[in-house]
């Protein structure tokens, strides 16, 4: 999918997108109601084997939540994107995303072929159908970032979803600095512990940004400085 801007769309329940989406290029996601999940993947459009690192992300900037001015970073060091707006604090890198078994155990079974597009989706069904879309397969499969979910551990390594994290109108926004393939799906967070499937609509906004991050007075840690470096300096090259 190619964009024509400004694009604005809604995620449904168990929704899916994607679409190769240039450097410099904002996506805002806004949560339509109380307990959105969407999973975010990126990766290189010219090169998709270069993508999302979320170790390296996370041990570059010291921290185990993503949030405004964090840098998401590829397993070659650049800054694919940088989380831009945020009004929830955190977001979860580490819960990874639900499959086809989770769904039915936890919520029900349920089927295209009886219920139509009621039917309840994982996250790893999601991401294969607009992985195929984009020329990629179940081997590309990398962990996502959960937007508006908070995942946190207690001092035996215990993980914790906070079901009440995600507000009503909370956002969460990255520029693009580089050109990527952008994937998300609106599907719930494996570790949410609600029996019933959410049904969250999540708006999505794609703009152009007024800069890049290079000139982000906000962007302080080195590490973060350093990837979006070598993204221009791989820039240079084209």
């Amino acid at each position: 999918m190619i964009c024509d801007l400004p694009l604005s769309t809604t995620l449904t329940k168990g929704g899916k997108w994607s679409a190769r989406v240039s450097k410099g290029k904002v996506l805002r996601l806004t949560a339509l109601e109380p307990g959105a999940n969407v999973a975010l993947w990126l990766y290189r459009a010219d090169h998709p084997a270069e993508r999302l690192n979320i170790p390296d992300t996370l041990k570059a900037q010291h921290t185990a939540r993503l949030t405004r001015h964090h840098v998401l970073m590829s397993d070659e060091g650049r800054a694919l994107a940088t989380i831009t707006e945020d009004s929830l604090g955190w977001h979860d890198p580490l819960g990874g995303i639900t499959t086809r078994e989770q769904i039915d155990m936890q919520y029900g079974t349920t089927c295209f072929q009886v219920h139509r597009n009621e039917w309840f989706k994982s996250g790893y069904e999601n991401a294969l159908i607009e992985f195929m879309r984009n020329g990629l397969d179940a081997r590309d499969l990398v962990p996502p970032v959960n937007v508006f979910s908070k995942v946190w551990c207690d001092d035996a390594g215990g993980m914790h979803f906070d079901v009440e994290h995600c507000v009503q109108g909370a956002q969460f926004a990255i520029r693009t600095e580089m050109d990527v393939i952008v994937i998300l799906s609106n599907t719930p967070h494996p570790l949410d512990p609600r029996t019933k499937y959410p049904s969250v609509p999540v708006r999505l906004d794609v703009e152009a940004s007024a800069s890049l991050g290079m000139f982000d007075s906000s962007i302080v840690c080195p590490e973060s400085m350093r990837a979006l470096e070598n993204t221009l300096s791989l820039a240079a090259l084209y």
